[in-house]
C-alpha cells in the first residue's frame, strides 16, 4: 500500500496532465531542445535587428565593394580588433583585391555608437550590440599623431556585396522578413485548415466529399510551377509591402490542405465519443462542439503539423524571391540576397555571397528537428 502524508496525495499516485506529460517527454529530446533554443535566438535577432546589426539596412560603403569577410582578433594590448583592408587594383587583370594594413588597427566593441536608427520605426537610438568602436579608433589615431586624410573605419564580419553593403547586417534584417513570413503564413494556414477540416470531418456526407475533391485538385498541381505562376501574376507596380502580404497569402492558400486532412481524420474518429454525443444532446451548437470539445483533444498534433510546415513556407518565399517573382529590393530577405548569386562567375569569385544559404539550411533543419521532438512528445505513452 502507498504511504500517505498529511494534507498530500498518497505517494506514487501523482497525476500529470497531458501538457505536463508532453513537456516532460520533450525535455528528454535534446536535439529538439537545442533546435528550439536556436530558433528563439534567431527570432530575437530578427525582432531586434536594428540593435544586433552593425549597420542599418540602407548603409553602404562603395569603397569596399565585394570586400571579403574579416576575422576579429584579440590581443591584450589592443583588445578585440581587425586590421583595415585597403583596396588595390591588379595592374594586369584590373580586378580589385584587398590587403590588410597591419599598422592600421580598427578596435571593436559591444554596445558601440554607430549609425542612427529607429527601433521598430518608433524609438530613435544609435547603439549597436557589436561593431566598430569609433571613439576608441579616433583616440588611438590622436595619440599616434595621425592627422592626415582618413577613411571611415569599417568592419565586415561576413563580407560585403557589390554595393559595399554588410552581408551580416542584411542577413539579420532578412531574417525578420523570411522568418516572419513563415509564422504569418502558418497562422493563416491554421485558421483555414482547422475551419475547413473541422467542417469536413464533422458534417461528413456530400460536404466532406466536395471538400476532399477540392483538396485533391489543389494537391495535384506541382507546387513550384504554381508558386511561379502566382508570383508572376503580381503587378510589378505593387509596393514592397503589398508584395510581402501577397506572398504570405499565396503560401497560406497552398499550405492548408495537409492540415485540413489531419483535422478531418481526427474529428472523424472523435465525433462519436461519449463527451461529443453528450454535448450534442445538451444542445451545444456545431461550432462549439468542433472548437470547444473536439479540437482540444488533438491540439498537440496540430502544433506538430504546423511546426513541420514552417520550413516549407520559408523555402517558398526564398524560391520566389530568388527567381525574381517574389519580394524585390529595397525589401531585404534571404531570397532577395541570393539574387546576386545567379551567375557562377560571381559565386566563384565572391563565395561569401552564398552565406544566406547556410542560415536557410539551419532554419529548416531546426524546425524539422523541433517538429520531430514535438511529434515524439505528443504521444507521451508511446515507447521510444
Amino acid at each position: 500500500m502507498s504511504k500517505t502524508i498529511a494534507g498530500k496525495k498518497p505517494l506514487g499516485t501523482e497525476v500529470l496532465s497531458q501538457w505536463q506529460l508532453i513537456h516532460r517527454r520533450f525535455r528528454k529530446h535534446h536535439l529538439a531542445g537545442a533546435s528550439m533554443f536556436l530558433l528563439i535566438v534567431m527570432y530575437l535577432l530578427a525582432i531586434f535587428a536594428e540593435i544586433f546589426a552593425p549597420y542599418t539596412s540602407s548603409w553602404k560603403d562603395l569603397y569596399h565593394t565585394y570586400c571579403p569577410p574579416q576575422t576579429p582578433r584579440f590581443s591584450f594590448s589592443n583588445g578585440l580588433y581587425v586590421n583595415r583592408l585597403n583596396r588595390h587594383p591588379d595592374p594586369i587583370s584590373f580586378r580589385k583585391y584587398y590587403m590588410e594594413d597591419s599598422k592600421d588597427i580598427i578596435p571593436l566593441g559591444f554596445f558601440v555608437k554607430g549609425e542612427s536608427y529607429k527601433l521598430w520605426g518608433l524609438i530613435p537610438w544609435d547603439r549597436h550590440f557589436f561593431g566598430v568602436d569609433k571613439d576608441a579608433y579616433q583616440a588611438a589615431r590622436g595619440r599616434a599623431g595621425d592627422k592626415g586624410d582618413e577613411q571611415t573605419p569599417t568592419f565586415f564580419l561576413l563580407g560585403a556585396d557589390k554595393y559595399g553593403r554588410d552581408i551580416f547586417t542584411r542577413i539579420i534584417y532578412g531574417a525578420r522578413i523570411s522568418l516572419s513570413i513563415g509564422i504569418i503564413a502558418i497562422v493563416i494556414t491554421f485558421i483555414i485548415g482547422v475551419t475547413i477540416g473541422g467542417i469536413s470531418g464533422y458534417v461528413s456526407g456530400a460536404t466532406d466529399n466536395f471538400i476532399q475533391r477540392c483538396i485533391e485538385i489543389l494537391n495535384a498541381f506541382p507546387r513550384l510551377p504554381l508558386w511561379l505562376a502566382l508570383g508572376a501574376a503580381m503587378p510589378p507596380a505593387w509596393s514592397s509591402l503589398k508584395v510581402y502580404f501577397a506572398i504570405t497569402i499565396v503560401l497560406s492558400m497552398l499550405g492548408w490542405t495537409g492540415l485540413a486532412r489531419v483535422v478531418r481524420g481526427k474529428i472523424l474518429s472523435l465525433r462519436e465519443e461519449d463527451y461529443a454525443v453528450a454535448a450534442k444532446l445538451l444542445g451545444a451548437g456545431h461550432g462549439r462542439i468542433i472548437f470547444r470539445h473536439l479540437l482540444p483533444g488533438f491540439t498537440s498534433h496540430i502544433i506538430v503539423s504546423l511546426t513541420l510546415r514552417v520550413p516549407t513556407m520559408v523555402l517558398g518565399e526564398t524560391s520566389l524571391s530568388f527567381l525574381g517573382l517574389g519580394l524585390r529590393p529595397p525589401i531585404v530577405s534571404w531570397g532577395v540576397m541570393l539574387q546576386d548569386c545567379r551567375t557562377m562567375q560571381v559565386v566563384a569569385n565572391y563565395p561569401w555571397l552564398l552565406l544566406p544559404v547556410i542560415f536557410i539550411i539551419v532554419t529548416v533543419l531546426a524546425f524539422n528537428f523541433l517538429g520531430d521532438g514535438l511529434r515524439d512528445a505528443a504521444d507521451p505513452y508511446s515507447s521510444r
